[in-house]
């Protein structure tokens, strides 16, 4: 993906802590980045069921986070200098993407008459206080509909390639746009709806998580149509992407974390409904393909 570096934004918030961190490099600069989960770590995060494990609200977010969680002290993190920075390239590809996917439905928005709250880009190493409660990072990339933010910890993105097999820029580019696309569906109401429809209908939850995160999926998709009308895609950068979205399917998590695979448990999707749904978003580009609430066939 062609991207540029911007200045800064007050939609971006950098808390990370100044301790340098190496590892795999980022596609187009020399920044190392890495750390992480390892596979202890991993596993805990399969369990805690990976991209939106705190985002949609179709489940009860205390059950993801707790006070019982140890965050940095708040004097101890802030942005790094950007010539002492190891993930420097990285995290500005990061803000790059959130900031481009943010002006895409800020866009949408407008042209359908509605308000538009912006999100906020939270960049965190290990633990971080957030409006839905305190998280450590084995959580990974989260919404918090609380706070409308999006919280990163950029040493996911080793275990997306190491642990995962999913790498790339594009591939890290869904991951922001599918947590963005969590704000969307909080910003139209989406996301209370099926909190309330859950509540009401506690057996239903479970297909409900799994048709609000597939349909944010979709609206990834929606946000990589409108890159490629922008010049902006690049080749092999939509099958990072579609690799990515299949590699965080239920069935592909459990299976690889050495389970029985339950499709009772789902709350995202197989890796066959994730896919599909980003590349359904990618070919239309169209919110409006998106409605995974109305679609009898997932």
């Amino acid at each position: 993906m062609r991207w540029r570096r911007q200045s800064s934004t007050p939609d971006v918030i950098d808390q990370r802590a100044a301790a340098p961190r190496v590892g795999l490099p980022f596609p187009g600069g020399g920044a190392g980045v890495g750390g992480g989960l390892g596979v202890v770590g991993l596993l805990i995060f399969l369990a805690l069921q990976l991209l939106g494990g705190g985002g949609g609200t179709a489940f009860d977010v205390d059950q993801q986070f707790g006070d019982s969680t140890q965050t940095p002290d708040p004097g101890s993190g802030g942005a790094i200098p950007a010539d002492k920075d190891p993930e420097r390239d990285l995290k500005d590809f990061s803000a790059y993407v959130f900031n481009n996917v943010q002006e895409t439905w800020e866009s949408t928005f407008a042209q359908q008459n509605q308000p538009y709250k912006r999100a906020k880009l939270v960049l965190y190493r290990d633990a971080v206080s957030t409006g839905c409660g305190s998280a450590s990072s084995a959580v990974g990339p989260f919404y918090c509909p609380a706070d409308q933010r999006v919280y990163l910890d950029l040493g996911f993105y080793h275990d997306m390639a190491s642990q995962l097999g999913a790498q790339g820029d594009f591939a890290w580019a869904y991951v922001i746009a599918h947590e963005m696309g969590h704000h969307a569906q909080q910003q139209l109401g989406t996301s209370s709806e099926v909190h309330r429809l859950s509540s009401q209908s506690p057996q239903d939850a479970n297909a409900l998580s799994v048709r609000l995160e597939l349909q944010a999926d979709c609206y990834a998709g929606v946000w990589a149509h409108s890159v490629y009308e922008a010049g902006d895609l690049e080749e092999g950068d939509v099958d990072e992407a579609v690799t990515a979205s299949a590699a965080v399917g239920d069935d592909r998590l459990q299976s690889r974390g050495g389970g029985h695979i339950d499709p009772d448990s789902f709350t995202h999707g197989t890796s066959d409904q994730r896919s599909s749904w980003f590349t359904k978003g990618e070919d239309s580009g169209e919110p409006s393909a998106c409605d995974t609430f109305s679609a009898e066939d997932l």
